[in-house]
Formats: structure tokens, C-alpha cells, sequence
């Protein structure tokens, strides 16, 4: 009789193993899958001047999709964007500006979402300037106007903070404003990314800048906007064509996408990703391109 309990209770100790083992093994294989979804990424770069609204759509989107990760990565230019697809190391690059005719022949998708305006602030110190003219402006960026006095503000050195030449938003300032000739001063503090020059306008007493409207209106940044020519720099401008300066918010893609890229794509263009970007201050479309 003892034997038999003993060969009982060795029967059961084996069956508990067994069984222990067959949940440890279902709980590996769950967490496996689970990490897979996890490690999941669509990768994102491109032109430098549009971040601000892929930076709203990256963070609203992981939140109603946990399992993807959207890797905004350093910013460069439009053209880094499309080669970055073409050649199948980004999964998306952002635009500021259409895709051209032969670009189109590399079987790529362009989307437009929506459109932000440029925009021309100065430090708070700045005071009692609202407003510049075009040769004012030209004479702030040349040089040949150093110091804030002479448009009635302070009398204190004019710190003009600029973009690289190549940069979209560089070419918007001299499309409309400047010109493609004009000689920026060479005391002018020349800064590689938007998110640095935003920064410096911020921390640099007396200085002038150019970037994104919607950013400083979402982040209710301590700055001055500058009316150009009388036009004020106001969603309702932007909305009217009043406002001249404003750059395309669009992405392109491979048109044979991943079902987590494709997917991206349609919450970008769906009516929540526009209402997302309204939110933060951007001119939203509901047209593909």
C-alpha cells in the first residue's frame, strides 16, 4: 500500500511538470508574439520644415496603435525624403513641396496633408515692431539696417538667426520677401535645424527668425509675430491666400507599401489625423494629390 501511494504521488509530481512546462511554453510563445508586435517601426525622415506636424501624427497614432513604433528620424531635405524611399531605407519621407515629373516615374505615391505658415517673429525685446515692409526686411537680412532703432523699436543690434540657402523655408523668405540674389549678412547666425533656431529665438534678446506658425501657436511661444506688408501671419490669412508664406505638409511613399506604413497613411489622411493636426494649428485638406 505504501508503495502504491508513493507511485501515485510520483505519477501526479510528473503530470504537475508537465503541465508547468506546457503553460511556461504558452506564455513564451505569447510573450514572443507580443515583443514581435512591439518591435514593429515605420521610419520616417525627410524635409526638415514640415517635422512639427509629423511629430503631432507619430504621437497621436502610437497611442491608438501601442504595438508600432513611428521613428522620426534626423531631419535633411525633401530630396533625402524621396531617395530615402526610392532606395528602401525610409518607409516614409516628408515633403515641403510636390513631387516632380520624374520622381513620380520611380513608382512612388505622394499625399498632401495639410499646410503651415511661415512664419517672422522676434524676440520679446523687441518692442513697438508689428510690422516690416519688404525693403525692410531686405535691409534687416543684408545688414544694411543693424539696429532695431531704425524701424522705431529699441536701440539695441539687430541678431538675425537664418536657415541654410537649400532649406524650403529658406526659399519661401526670398520668394516672397527677399529675392534670390540678395546678400545675407555675414554677421547672421546661420542654424541647420528649425527646433535650433526656435530655441534661439527664445534665449537671444533683439534677434529675428523665421518657422513654422503652427508650432508657435501650439506652443504658445513667448515670441513676436511680425505682419509682412500689413498681412498679419493668422490661420484665417493662410486659409484666404492672403498670406503668401506657406509650406505643403506631404508625404511620399513606395506604392506598394507595408500593411503598418499603409496603414500610417490612411490615419494621416483619415478625417481623426486631419482633426489631429487641425488641433495643433496646421490648415488641414481632405484631397490625395
Amino acid at each position: 500500500m505504501k508503495t502504491k501511494s508513493l507511485f501515485i504521488f510520483a505519477m501526479g509530481a510528473v503530470i504537475l511538470g508537465l503541465s508547468s512546462c506546457a503553460i511556461n511554453t504558452n506564455a513564451t510563445r505569447s510573450n514572443s508574439a507580443i515583443n514581435t508586435q512591439a518591435e514593429q517601426e515605420i521610419k520616417i525622415a525627410g524635409s526638415n520644415s514640415v517635422y512639427p506636424a509629423f511629430e503631432v501624427l507619430a504621437s497621436a497614432y502610437e497611442v491608438k496603435n501601442p504595438t508600432t513604433k513611428v521613428s522620426i528620424l534626423t531631419p535633411s531635405s525633401s530630396k533625402a525624403g524621396i531617395a530615402g524611399v526610392k532606395d528602401e531605407l525610409l518607409d516614409i519621407g516628408t515633403l515641403s513641396r510636390e513631387l516632380q515629373q520624374e520622381e513620380k516615374a520611380d513608382k512612388l505615391e505622394y499625399y498632401l496633408l495639410a499646410k503651415d505658415g511661415f512664419l517672422v517673429a522676434t524676440h520679446p525685446s523687441v518692442k513697438n515692431i508689428i510690422n516690416v515692409t519688404t525693403e525692410q526686411l531686405k535691409g534687416i537680412y543684408s545688414g544694411s539696417i543693424k539696429n532695431w532703432q531704425e524701424l522705431g523699436g529699441p536701440d539695441a543690434k539687430i541678431v538675425i538667426l537664418d536657415r541654410p540657402k537649400e532649406e524650403f523655408a529658406e526659399h519661401l523668405l526670398r520668394k516672397y520677401y527677399l529675392g534670390q540674389d540678395l546678400k545675407i549678412s555675414s554677421e547672421a547666425v546661420v542654424l541647420r535645424r528649425e527646433s535650433e533656431l526656435i530655441a534661439a529665438i527664445q534665449n537671444t534678446p533683439y534677434s529675428i527668425g523665421a518657422f513654422s506658425l503652427a508650432y508657435a501657436i501650439s506652443h504658445k511661444l513667448p515670441v513676436n509675430y511680425l505682419s509682412l506688408n500689413g498681412v498679419e501671419p493668422s490661420l484665417e490669412n493662410i486659409k484666404n491666400n492672403k498670406y503668401p508664406m506657406v509650406i505643403p505638409i506631404g508625404i511620399t511613399i513606395k506604392k506598394s507599401p507595408a500593411n503598418s506604413v499603409q496603414e500610417f497613411v490612411n490615419y494621416a489622411m483619415s478625417q481623426a489625423g486631419k482633426e489631429e493636426l487641425a488641433k495643433h494649428n496646421f490648415v488641414v485638406f481632405t484631397q490625395k494629390k
